[in-house]
């Protein structure tokens, strides 16, 4: 039986094209429709992220601020996430990472964490306000439980300090497309420049996004990447009450 971590990477390198790596805000716009959006963007994609909410969300755009933050207001919580998780036993077999800021762990327990994460049928973490200097502790405790701590790069991190970064990632390695906050902007000016400069630091696959909205882009990162990330536009979706897995499938070049 392969690890979490492991079936994280095995979905990205069997995708055809690039992957879909999709991202939702749980428990919004609907917490009661939490299971049924997550079953339905895990249908549509390679692996699934799903965000914890938090006051501050210092990394994400205005949508991704928004959702955090009503989702909040309507009793989200990390621990109210992974006792859905647990309720959702089986579904679409897309592996579900959490992607969170690090308070929420902090105050659950690394340990307690870890061991509830894995009964969640929860693959992985992506703490983008993690320093790699402070993550021991949390890296320690997940990978007791075959979870994948995700490492984040941009297109400012110096070249050894990517490679630095892919050596102590697991899952896969997530390249930022573009300086700033999630959900708009261009994409790096040197795009296949930065991303070949990350694939070859890393012997994991390379998933790269922020700012992702239409198939034109996915295809143009497709080239130069093994997997896409979608956010703030598949949150925007879900908020028009759109199907999410018909704008994912949309997606692919």
């Amino acid at each position: 039986m392969i690890e979490p971590r492991q079936a994280i990477q095995q979905a990205i390198e069997g995708s055809e094209g690039p992957a879909v790596v999709a991202y939702l805000t749980a428990g919004h716009p609907d917490p009661d429709r939490f299971l049924a959006d997550l079953d339905a963007v895990a249908s549509a994609a390679d692996v699934v992220e799903v965000g914890v909410p938090f006051s501050d969300p210092m990394a994400d755009g205005v949508t991704i601020q928004r959702a955090s933050h009503a989702a909040i207001s309507k009793g989200v919580s990390l621990r109210w996430i992974l006792a859905r998780l647990r309720e959702r036993a089986t579904g679409p077999g897309a592996p579900v990472l959490l992607m969170s800021y690090l308070n929420p762990l902090l105050v659950h327990g690394y340990e307690r964490l870890a061991d509830e994460a894995a009964l969640a049928g929860v693959a992985g973490f992506i703490v983008p306000d993690l320093p790699l200097e402070e993550s021991e502790p949390l890296r320690s405790a997940l990978e007791r439980n075959g979870l994948a701590l995700v490492q984040l790069v941009t297109p400012a991190t110096r070249a050894e300090r990517v490679r630095t970064l892919a050596a102590a990632s697991s899952g896969f390695v997530y390249a930022v497309t573009r300086t700033g906050t999630t959900g708009s902007g261009a994409l790096a000016a040197d795009l296949a420049g930065y991303l070949g400069m990350v694939k070859a630091a890393s012997d994991l696959p390379v998933c790269a996004g922020f700012g992702v909205r239409s198939r034109e882009q996915v295809a143009e990162i497709g080239r130069h990447a093994d997997g896409v990330i979608v956010g703030s536009a598949l949150v925007e979706v879900l908020e028009r009450g759109e199907d999410p897995a018909a704008f994912l499938s949309g997606l692919r070049p």
